[in-house]
């Protein structure tokens, strides 16, 4: 894909997240990566949804330095540089403030999968992270919160969980591109609500039994998914 695609890309998944009404004011940001030349699309910090078009968007490199833009990046950028450089396999970062899910970051509990509609999306919790710390906020609290993140998915597979919680703070999800990011973060938004849903009426629901998550993961994302029809 060419940067002049993946500026285009990027921008129509950060007004997709608008449009889904999942961010506030300049509450959110997305960006895509080119792996090849180890380039970063991303939302220029403090610029409206309204006021977004592909030009105003920022490139920066894995090592944070600005390649091409005239606006600042996003606060964000170096969580997102972390992340990319952990999962190879992901190509787009969203991060928004969208009410449930920071609910959820705030309460600094994970999402338990309760049921389908849940397993269809992750394969088992949403992950919460453990707080920065001060040491961590004074060294650098946006690369550092990457970092939590990354220590939190040790052991985990960050495409069939693409989506966390990070204490006190917020959620970040992931994909293979930029919508595909935007799309788990509104799924994510929905997840954290049905499960605040649940709980309030039945605090001690169980977990949704492993067979079944199995079952509802694997046919839209396992390697002989049947989910849907026939490309």
């Amino acid at each position: 894909m060419s940067l002049k695609k993946l500026r285009e890309s990027v921008c129509e998944a950060n007004l997709e997240l608008h449009r889904q009404r999942i961010v506030l004011y300049t509450w959110g940001n997305v960006s895509g990566i080119d792996r090849e030349r180890g380039l970063i699309v991303i939302k220029p910090s403090g610029v409206a949804y309204e006021d977004l078009t592909p030009d105003k968007l920022v490139i920066v490199d894995l090592d944070n330095k600005v390649v091409e833009g005239d606006l600042n990046p996003s606060t964000d950028t170096k969580t997102h540089i972390v992340l990319y450089r952990a999962f190879p396999a992901i190509g787009g970062v969203a991060h928004t403030h969208s009410p449930h899910a920071v609910a959820w970051a705030q309460a600094r509990r994970e999402i338990p999968c309760l049921g389908t509609t849940h397993a269809d999306y992750c394969f088992g919790p949403v992950p919460c992270t453990e707080p920065v710390s001060g040491e961590q906020v004074r060294r650098d609290y946006e690369a550092e919160t990457g970092e939590q993140i990354v220590k939190r998915f040790a052991g985990l597979d960050p495409l069939a969980q693409p989506m966390v919680v990070v204490a006190g703070h917020g959620p970040f999800t992931w994909g293979k591109s930029a919508g595909d990011a935007v799309r788990n973060a509104v799924i994510l938004e929905e997840i954290a609500r049905i499960a605040a849903a649940t709980l309030a009426i039945a605090p001690h629901a169980p977990a949704l039994e492993d067979e079944i998550l199995s079952y509802h993961y694997e046919r839209k994302h396992g390697p002989g998914a049947w989910y849907g029809q026939k490309s």
